[in-house]
């Protein structure tokens, strides 16, 4: 493909990226070129790094903390910082990548951002970096770079994890109306019409920026309905489509929590993070969230607040075909470098790569109550007691896809503005066709 097509077709894939899904150490230099052009070391080197950690959870300020360190050992780097809320960040990275106009590093994120970028000779691989450093790049978890990986080219370290479906539940919340959590979909739709008898908001739900339901909700339910071999098949379009009776029945499910009065009131007209407040007040009984959550809730609620609360997997569902032992979720974000950065430039970047995902700054963000694809033994006493129930739940369960980071752009769109649908009374049926048919068209399936 040559190049002004390729820009084309990143153009058109780029500015429908997924709008869902979504902080010290050593930070010392690589000690080397790892593979990169060569600079002086007294040189005025120019570096620009846009980054979302603008918030006030401890991951984010960590983050920063390490980017302020970095500064401090390199004055030679005149490092550009720009911090992009979280809400609007991925729309300002679009509108760059379809100029090709991208910083030397940014936060990305794995599968289709890494896929869309690299398919428009936007990105170039950190694998002289890695092989740098055999014992770093041996420290991850097994499968932590995959979906940042094609065709044998690493394009970013992972710097966090991102399980997407837990459930949360008020621990004393429960013990208080003598109920457990749920383990099948009848004790799920049990536990609603209890909380909803005693006027209590049986699960918060922040919708607005429509990738929370896909992400937290649908992904892993519809797991347990279809299976993943089902879905991984449905997102290449070969022998599966997400018109097919079992995927109409994941989101009958999801339909009939809404029904049933599961979510409270305006679910659409308020964010994650309101969410997550109106959770962590006693104002739900339950919240399906990400592990993103934690760092946000150790910063904001208190000790016995959080005490109080435990966490499990979604519930299994009658026949399903997926291992109800599981959760949906991807790797973390990692630092994406541009074709553009070269020589000293290249040298800082990797250098800063280094300084955000080396293991030092994969223990500092364990520490700030964010899980890693790190092997970092947890210190429970620098963490809050939630965070460690659900680190010890990530170890004994499995891993299942996220549908934002299988579809392409364009689907998963179609499939967070689709359930803001569905869940106001849509037919699953249409709301099926409407993601297959985007699907298909993107894959060029007939």
């Amino acid at each position: 493909m040559n190049k002004a097509a390729t820009t084309g077709v990143l153009l058109t894939l780029s500015l429908s990226l997924l709008a869902g899904c979504g902080s010290g150490g050593d930070q010392a230099g690589t000690g080397g070129s790892a593979g990169g052009d060569k600079g002086k070391a007294s040189d005025k080197v120019k570096l620009s790094l846009w980054h979302n950690f603008t918030g006030d959870d401890l991951r984010a300020k960590t983050m920063r903390g390490i980017m302020e360190q970095y500064k401090k050992d390199h004055p030679n780097v005149e490092l550009d910082i720009q911090g992009i809320p979280p809400d609007g960040y991925r729309a300002r990275l679009k509108t760059v990548a379809a100029a090709n106009e991208m910083p030397d590093l940014f936060v990305m994120w794995p599968g289709v951002m890494t896929k869309e970028f690299a398919g428009g000779d936007l990105l170039q691989p950190i694998n002289p970096l890695l092989d740098s450093k055999a014992d770093w790049k041996n420290g991850f978890l097994p499968g932590a770079f995959d979906d940042f990986t094609l065709n044998g080219n690493i394009y970013a370290a992972p710097m966090g994890l991102s399980p997407t479906s837990i459930l949360y539940y008020n621990k004393a919340m429960f013990d208080k109306h003598n109920v457990k959590p749920p383990k099948t979909w009848d004790d799920m739709i049990s536990l609603v019409e209890t909380f909803k008898k005693q006027k209590i908001t049986p699960i918060a739900l922040g919708n607005k920026a429509a990738w929370l339901a896909q992400s937290s909700i649908l992904s892993s339910l519809a797991d347990r309905v279809t299976g993943t071999e089902w879905f991984l098949n449905a997102a290449e379009q070969k022998g599966a489509k997400f018109t097919d009776p079992e995927f109409v029945q994941a989101l009958t499910y999801l339909q009939q929590l809404g029904k049933a009065g599961a979510f409270q009131d305006g679910f659409n007209s308020i964010d994650n993070t309101q969410m997550e407040q109106m959770f962590a007040q006693g104002k739900a009984a339950m919240m399906i969230d990400g592990g993103w959550a934690l760092t946000n809730l150790a910063a904001n609620a208190s000790k016995e607040v959080l005490d109080g609360m435990d966490v499990t997997v979604l519930p299994s569902v009658p026949n399903g075909k997926g291992d109800p032992n599981s959760i949906a979720g991807v790797v973390g974000t990692g630092l994406g470098m541009s074709k553009k950065t070269s020589g000293a430039s290249k040298e800082a970047a990797y250098e800063l790569i280094y300084a955000m995902s080396g293991p030092a700054a994969q223990k500092a963000t364990l520490e700030s109550n964010q899980l890693v694809s790190y092997k970092v033994d947890l210190d429970t006493s620098k963490v809050s007691s939630l965070f460690a129930k659900v680190h010890n739940m990530v170890g004994t369960v499995k891993r299942t896809p996220v549908y934002d980071g299988r579809l392409s752009s364009a689907a998963a769109d179609v499939v967070n503005n689709g359930l803001q649908e569905l869940l106001m009374g849509a037919k699953p049926e249409d709301i099926a066709k409407k993601i297959q048919d985007a699907q298909a068209k993107s894959v060029g399936a007939k």
